[in-house]
């Protein structure tokens, strides 16, 4: 994966140097280098209890549940969740489900059919990385992030609707009893 974009500081960066390699396949795991492994895979791994799991990520498909990582979502430093095509939108549920439900904090990654357009949406589920389809730009797929930021409903980045931002905002500005 060499299109990584990640987020820092609410916004996106290329991520030039991802740490991270993403295998799709059986290979031989190491503790040399971190992977992101399927889940089927990535579950065999402390079956001799080596240890050698903690330090690899997982990466969940349109049909995997996300209830399965729950009691050690904590553990995981990346989470990545695939996107079989743009029309496949699975993944903003898991997606949400791990970071509300299950209390996710590391790396949640999109991966698969990746695009700019989706790029605010995948944000406000919960989603820091993201691997751009290859045959994109990323400089262009950065613009994603530019507008659309504010979003009506509560989301995983924000918890609470539009209606009370909003009404918080004039509640704080209305003035007291003293100051009239």
């Amino acid at each position: 994966m060499n299109n990584i974009i990640g987020l820092v500081n609410g916004g996106g960066v290329y991520l030039a140097d991802d740490q991270w390699t993403f295998v799709d396949d059986e290979v031989w795991v190491t503790k040399s280098r971190p992977m992101i492994l399927p889940l089927d895979q990535w579950q065999k791994l402390d079956e001799s209890g080596t240890g050698v799991r903690s330090i690899h990520g997982v990466w969940l498909g349109p049909d995997d549940d996300p209830a399965v990582l729950g009691p050690i979502s904590g553990e995981l430093p990346i989470i990545a969740l695939q996107f079989p095509s743009f029309r496949d939108g699975r993944a903003y549920s898991q997606a949400n489900l791990l970071r509300t439900r299950y209390g996710f904090k590391g790396d949640l990654r999109a991966i698969g059919d990746v695009l700019r357009d989706q790029l605010a949406l995948m944000r406000h589920c919960g989603f820091t990385s993201f691997a751009i389809r290859a045959d994109k730009c990323v400089s262009d797929a950065l613009k994603g992030f530019d507008g659309y930021d504010m979003i009506y409903a509560r989301s995983a980045t924000t918890p609470e609707p539009l209606y009370r931002r909003y009404n918080r905002g004039h509640q704080l500005a209305t003035p007291t009893e003293e100051e009239r």
